[in-house]
């Protein structure tokens, strides 16, 4: 069957429903690597198999392999020394779910990818982007290892910065997935001023370098201390010597428990009130309704996740609370993706049209 056989409305539903499911296993995999990272578990797998890594331990032999494996190194040595092998076997699955996951999602967008460029589906000016999204899952891959590396020798928990980065790198992909997916199929544009645009996509940012300061939080177990609303230490806005007492300065936006905490709810309170302007704004423009019910979605899903994270640090991290606070970011993420997206799609503006009367006499 060739291309010119399948409609182009076809053809254009078949790749939008590709990207969508490939973005929702990224959302799959996102709340198994939190899990993964709030359980103690990323380090279980101490070996970067891309390929022979996909198959499990399936004898004992081979399950007392991976133990030793993990016992030679500092988290083993200096937290989890005399550890049951099935307790082991819990943290590898978590690890191993994880990965497989993330194999699996290149797999998935791979061939369709290269199936649909066969087919002549992709128009042209998808096909850079859907390039780079695919280069940027193969990085996201190594990034992982490299992340992963960097617990298994002088520290017993990976880097918060290079756990930051992985994060962030994942939700860009994801992210720019979504915003893909939305740009395959036509529909009407969304008459709106610039001020209401670059809102929606300032949202969308922030809640994207809210995801960063999180995983910088979750990195350095942040949330376990000053475990108080709305004070911080004490304090709504710390003492100056506490938030910056390590040099050289900026080693505290990311090392200082007390300041990375507090970044993160600074950060928050921004984001919640841009989007209640951003609501409010919404609600008196003529934007249509799906624009402005997504406007007052970004809000509320905002709200709500200001509320999960605060009673997560009020009640010390439980497990399924973090948990949720995880996956309800990449939901705000999502959602404000969508909103912002949406409004990028402006209104053409045609030039004025000049009579034909007029036109003849100024000849």
């Amino acid at each position: 069957m060739t291309a010119s056989a399948v409609s182009l409305h076809a053809r254009r539903r078949a790749v939008r429903l590709w990207l969508l499911i490939v973005a929702a296993m990224m959302v799959l995999t996102l709340v198994v690597g939190g899990a993964t990272r709030l359980t103690e578990s990323g380090l279980s797998i101490t070996e970067w198999k891309p390929v022979l890594g996909v198959v499990p331990p399936l004898s004992d032999a081979d399950w007392q392999a991976e133990f030793q494996k993990y016992q030679s190194i500092p988290q083993y040595r200096e937290l989890n020394r005399g550890m049951s092998l099935d307790a082991f076997k819990t943290i590898y699955w978590w690890e191993w779910s994880h990965r497989l996951l993330a194999r699996t999602i290149g797999a998935v967008f791979f061939f369709p990818f290269v199936f649909f460029l066969w087919r002549g589906w992709i128009e042209p000016h998808l096909r850079k982007r859907l390039w780079l999204i695919f280069g940027g899952g193969a990085a996201l891959g190594a990034v992982g290892w490299w992340m992963v590396s960097s617990g298994l020798t002088e520290r017993t928990s990976v880097s918060q910065y290079r756990l930051a980065f992985h994060l962030t790198l994942a939700c860009t992909i994801y992210a720019a997935i979504v915003w893909t997916a939305q740009q395959v199929l036509p529909r009407p544009p969304v008459s709106a001023p610039s001020r209401t645009r670059n809102l929606a996509l300032l949202i969308a940012l922030l809640v994207l370098g809210q995801i960063y300061l999180g995983a910088l939080v979750a990195g350095l177990d942040a949330g376990l201390v000053y475990n108080t609303w709305p004070l911080i230490d004490g304090h709504f806005i710390p003492d100056g010597a506490r938030l910056w007492f390590d040099t050289p300065w900026w080693r505290n936006l990311f090392e200082n428990h007390l300041t990375v905490q507090f970044q993160h709810r600074m950060l928050a309170y921004l984001i919640w009130i841009l989007a209640m302007l951003h609501a409010a704004d919404a609600l008196r423009l003529p934007l249509g309704d799906r624009a402005r019910t997504l406007a007052l979605t970004v809000a509320a899903l905002v709200t709500v996740q200001a509320g999960i994270g605060i009673a997560t640090l009020l009640l010390v991290v439980p497990l399924d609370l973090a948990i949720t606070h995880q996956a309800m970011a990449v939901v705000v993420l999502t959602v404000a993706v969508i909103h912002a997206e949406r409004l990028r799609h402006r209104v053409e503006r045609r030039p004025l049209e000049v009579p034909a009367r007029a036109a003849e006499q100024a000849t």
